[in-house]
C-alpha cells in the first residue's frame, strides 16, 4: 500500500500529466489545422497554438474569484456569526502553513463547500449554513482542510488554466468546421489537391469532431485526480481521516438541493452539488464517487495519533508539523 506522500505525489504528477495531454492535444489541432489551409505550416500552427495555451494560463495566473463567489451568492463571515467556523479555518491554515484564507457564506440549508482564489494569499473558503449547521467539528475541521488543502496545492488556479486550455480546444475546432461549410472546402476542392492534403483534410475534421470530447474527459479526469489529492492532504493536515470520511457521507446523503448550483461550478464543491445524476464512477464525472473517497479516507485510519488539539496547532510551524505527520 502507497504511503500518504505517496499517494499526493502520484496524484500531482497524474495531473500534471493529464494537463500535459491537453496541451499537446491543442498544439495538434492547431498544426493540423494550419497545415490543411497552407501546405508545410504544421510546426508554426503548433507552435501558435501552444502560444495560446500558454495566454490562457496567464490569464487564469490573474482570473481572480469574485465573479464565482457573486454567481454563488456568498457573502463574507462576520466574526461573531461564524466564530467557530474561522476558529477551525485559522487552524488548519496554521498547520498548512499558508496565510488564513478569507471566510464566506452561501445561506443555503444544503450542506456543501467550496475555495476559489489563485494562491494562497488570495484564498477564500466558501461554506454553506446548512454545511455550519449539520457537521460537528471534527466533520467541518476535515471539510477545511480538504479546501485549504486546494488553496494550497494551487488548484484553483491549476483547474482554471485546465478549464481554459480545454475550452480553446472546441472554439479552435468549431472555427475549422465552420470554415470548411461556409466555402473554404469547396474552393480548395476546386483548385485540385493532392492525396496527402485530402488525407489532412480527413485527419482535421475527424479531430475537429474528436477532440473537444477528448479535451472534456481530460479535464473531469484532472478534476477528479485532484479531489483525491486534497483528501489526502487533508488527512495530513488534520491527521484525522474520519473527520472528513463522515463530513462526505453526511454530505452526499443529505436531500436538500443547492440553490446556487450550475454547471460552471459544479467541480469547485466538495460533493458535486448535482450528485443524485452523478452516484456512477464514469468517465464524465466532475467528482470521484463518494465511497471511493471515503475508502481512501479509511485506510488512511490507524497512521496517526489523532487529532492535534487547537493549543498544538497553534504552537506549529509548516515545518515541525510535517515532522510530526512523518513521525507518526
Amino acid at each position: 500500500m502507497r504511503t500518504l506522500r505517496q499517494q499526493i505525489v502520484a496524484n500531482k504528477r497524474w495531473s500534471i500529466f493529464l494537463g500535459f495531454l491537453l496541451v499537446v492535444l491543442l498544439s495538434l489541432l492547431g498544426g493540423v489545422f494550419a497545415e490543411v489551409y497552407s501546405p508545410g505550416s504544421l510546426v508554426l500552427g503548433a507552435a501558435g497554438a501552444a502560444a495560446l495555451g500558454v495566454v490562457a494560463a496567464i490569464v487564469a495566473h490573474y482570473a481572480g474569484g469574485s465573479i464565482v463567489l457573486q454567481v454563488s451568492a456568498a457573502r463574507e463571515a462576520t466574526h461573531d456569526e461564524d466564530r467557530r467556523l474561522r476558529n477551525v479555518a485559522e487552524e488548519m491554515a496554521i498547520a498548512a502553513g499558508i496565510p488564513m484564507p478569507k471566510v464566506y457564506i452561501i445561506d443555503d440549508p444544503s450542506p456543501n463547500a467550496f475555495a476559489t482564489g489563485k494562491d494562497p494569499r488570495s484564498g477564500v473558503v466558501v461554506f454553506t449554513t446548512g454545511l455550519i449547521e449539520k457537521l460537528d467539528r471534527d466533520e467541518l475541521q476535515g471539510v477545511m482542510a480538504h479546501e485549504i488543502a486546494h488553496i494550497r496545492n494551487y488548484d484553483i488556479r491549476f483547474m482554471t488554466t485546465i478549464g481554459l486550455v480545454a475550452g480553446l480546444i472546441p472554439l479552435i475546432s468549431d472555427l475549422f468546421l465552420r470554415s470548411l461549410w461556409y466555402g473554404g472546402g469547396r474552393r480548395r476542392k476546386s483548385e485540385g489537391q493532392g492525396q496527402g492534403q485530402l488525407i489532412m483534410l480527413a485527419i482535421g475534421i475527424a479531430l475537429a469532431i474528436l477532440a473537444p470530447l477528448f479535451a472534456k474527459l481530460l479535464e473531469l479526469a484532472v478534476s477528479r485526480q485532484r479531489e483525491y489529492m486534497a483528501d489526502a492532504t487533508a488527512a495530513e493536515l488534520t491527521r484525522y481521516p474520519d473527520g472528513l470520511a463522515r463530513a462526505l457521507q453526511k454530505i452526499a446523503s443529505d436531500s436538500a438541493q443547492l440553490g446556487v448550483r450550475n454547471r460552471a461550478t459544479e467541480h469547485m464543491y466538495i460533493v458535486n452539488p448535482f450528485r443524485p445524476m452523478q452516484v456512477a464512477d464514469t468517465l464524465f464525472s466532475t467528482h470521484p464517487p463518494i465511497e471511493k473517497r471515503v475508502a481512501a479516507l479509511r485506510g488512511l485510519m490507524g497512521r496517526y495519533r489523532g487529532p492535534l488539539t487547537a493549543e498544538e496547532r497553534r504552537h506549529l510551524n509548516n515545518e515541525e508539523f510535517q515532522d510530526l505527520v512523518e513521525e507518526s
